[in-house]
């Protein structure tokens, strides 16, 4: 059943490559008319795919034989690189005309990624009031709620009747990126509540705004991080949210699709910090080697660094290392366990940080708890490994230097490397939120390298004591 659901899935999912080259066909045989009608039964967000794959001179091409609506559409979805080569193809008409059909928030998105002679390009032609406003939206912190905001929306006025509200949001609808939701505003514009179409719909025309009105509304301020926005949309499943400056007036809302945009880019930046990348607006597939090696060579270093101390340590117990050659070959083994340990742990509470179900004064809960873990898992590994020196490795193998000593010395070890390990894992992202870091940095490689220093300690004074050397 689930087999022939996912074929469906596939059969209607447009293969972009395919579809690039028969549009690459219709101009190389100038057949604009059949290349028209074949564009415009297409999803804009897969007509801008297409045009990723097509040679540059065809672009403007494409994008002009576009009816206009469509045309700001598809400009949305398409990438940076691609957007610059049009923008340099428009003359000052079609750009002006591309940019009075954006909303507002989608204008300084790209404003935000094109460089200073095409931003002033645009600026230029915009008219006074837009410029007006995209400047405003330029000054906010580029984390915020107001840089994300759309000033776009449907207002009404408390005293309105249903009849009068339907015919100010026809008057408007264009000019607005949604209209589901109506927000009620004062005279000094401040909010006071807001109604659905679905309960305009519902009610008699005659009433007032004021009685069917919600007044308990959550709203967010134009400073609050972006992603508290994103986590709000979350709990509260809306599909836009208000945004208000520090007296309670209405600016502008935050729609939908632009927090969705903010849950991938904070995601990947997470994922970046905790792989040792430092965070980047651009996609892979729009950075030279350069760049790469700039957003990683640092941590790369920082890592190179730190894990000397793994070599003084090793260098410290030269002479037991001596008497007991083989207690070298576990070595990796345990530094991996134990990177591996502190790695699952780290993970596991950087992302309940993210999504705000633990906070600092859960941190000797969550110890406890990763303590409790660890002692299984460790527990688990210990008797597993000590079955396979004894059995695989001396019997086997024939290593006959591998005594029952050293085995215990190599479990015990590895219970003690595994409850280290997760303490640290868990513990550091909550501090290091607590005290002003991004929890996503104490992730993967900085755990690793401090616990591979804690377990080759542990490992080394374990084996001193029990072995007697």
């Amino acid at each position: 059943m689930n087999d022939s659901k996912d074929t469906d899935v596939s059969e209607n999912k447009p293969d972009i490559e395919e579809l690039a080259e028969k549009a690459i066909n219709y101009i190389s045989e100038r057949k604009y008319s059949e290349l028209k009608l074949f564009l415009v039964d297409m999803n804009p967000a897969d007509i801008a795919e297409l045009m990723e794959e097509l040679p540059e001179r065809n672009l403007p091409i494409v994008f002009r034989i576009l009816p206009k609506e469509l045309a700001s559409e598809v400009f949305v979805h398409i990438e940076g690189d691609t957007r610059e080569v049009l923008i340099a193809s428009f003359s000052d008409k079609e750009l002006k005309e591309v940019f009075d059909e954006l909303y507002l928030d989608d204008t300084v998105d790209i404003i935000e990624e094109m460089p200073a002679s095409v931003v002033k390009r645009i600026l230029k032609h915009a008219a006074p009031d837009m410029r007006e406003e995209i400047n405003k939206l330029l000054n906010y912190p580029k984390d915020s709620a107001g840089s994300i905001m759309t000033p776009e929306y449907v207002d009404l006025k408390k005293d309105l009747t249903v009849e009068e509200s339907f015919r100010r949001i026809r008057r408007t609808a264009l000019d607005k990126e949604t209209i589901y939701t109506c927000y009620v505003r004062d005279d000094n514009r401040k909010l006071i509540g807001l109604v659905t179409v679905k309960e305009l719909l519902v009610a008699d025309y005659h009433d007032k705004i004021s009685d069917i009105m919600e007044t308990n509304v959550i709203s967010v301020r134009t400073t609050d991080d972006r992603e508290e926005v994103a986590n709000m949309f979350s709990k509260y499943d809306f599909l836009a949210m208000p945004v208000v400056d520090n007296e309670n007036r209405l600016v502008g809302i935050v729609t939908f699709d632009d927090i969705m945009d903010v849950m991938q880019d904070e995601v990947t930046e997470d994922i970046e910090k905790m792989a040792a990348i430092s965070p980047t607006d651009k996609p892979y597939t729009r950075m030279n080697p350069l760049e790469l090696w700039k957003k990683r060579i640092p941590w790369l270093l920082l890592l190179m660094i730190s894990a000397t101390f793994t070599g003084m340590i090793i260098t410290s117990f030269e002479e037991a290392l001596a008497k007991f050659v083989i207690l070298t070959s576990f070595i990796p083994m345990l530094m991996d366990t134990g990177g591996n340990s502190g790695s699952q742990a780290s993970v596991t509470v950087i992302r309940s940080l993210s999504l705000n179900d633990i906070e600092f004064s859960d941190l000797p809960k969550v110890v406890w708890k990763e303590i409790r873990v660890a002692l299984l898992c460790g527990s688990t590994l210990a008797t597993a490994n000590f079955l396979k020196l004894l059995t695989i490795d001396r019997m086997i193998l024939g290593h006959s230097e591998i005594t029952v000593q050293v085995a215990f010395v190599v479990c015990i070890t590895l219970v003690a490397t595994v409850v280290c390990a997760k303490v640290i894992g868990c513990s550091l992202p909550i501090i290091a939120q607590k005290i002003g870091f991004d929890p996503a940095v104490m992730a993967s490689p900085f755990i690793t390298t401090l616990v591979d220093a804690v377990s080759l300690v542990i490992y080394f004074r374990i084996a001193t004591i029990l072995l007697h050397i």
